[in-house]
């Protein structure tokens, strides 16, 4: 019966631990960049690891073509490529800290701590 509350002690101090790193991973992904890009570099959007949008750059030859449409097609394209790789490094960074628990990590997205959805 008393090793059961050993175990449970041991399991709140991980938990306790885990919080702690997941306020470090939080902070950390506030300063991480990641940029994603459409029509072979004519967009790139430099995102956080947050999800929020840092920067937008569209080459002058898109403005020069007035071609609005074309803009209009790979402005979300290169967006999403950004928030798809800031995911990407988020769930890898939750995969260090939680060592790979079945269910964690999943668990700790649902809350809100690996990022934006």
């Amino acid at each position: 019966m008393f090793k059961g509350l050993g175990n449970l002690a041991s399991m709140m101090s991980q938990a306790k631990n885990i919080g702690s790193k997941m306020n470090e991973l939080a902070e950390r992904m506030k300063r991480e960049r990641v940029s994603g890009q459409s029509g072979g570099g004519l967009v790139t959007v430099v995102a956080s690891g947050t999800g929020e949008i840092i920067s937008v750059q569209i080459d002058p030859s898109l403005f020069q073509q007035q071609d609005q449409e074309m803009i209009q097609d790979l402005l979300p394209a290169a967006i999403n490529d950004a928030l798809v790789k800031g995911r990407e490094m988020n769930a890898a960074a939750l995969q260090e800290i939680t060592g790979g628990m079945p269910g964690l990590g999943d668990m700790m997205n649902r809350f809100g701590a690996g990022g934006h959805e």
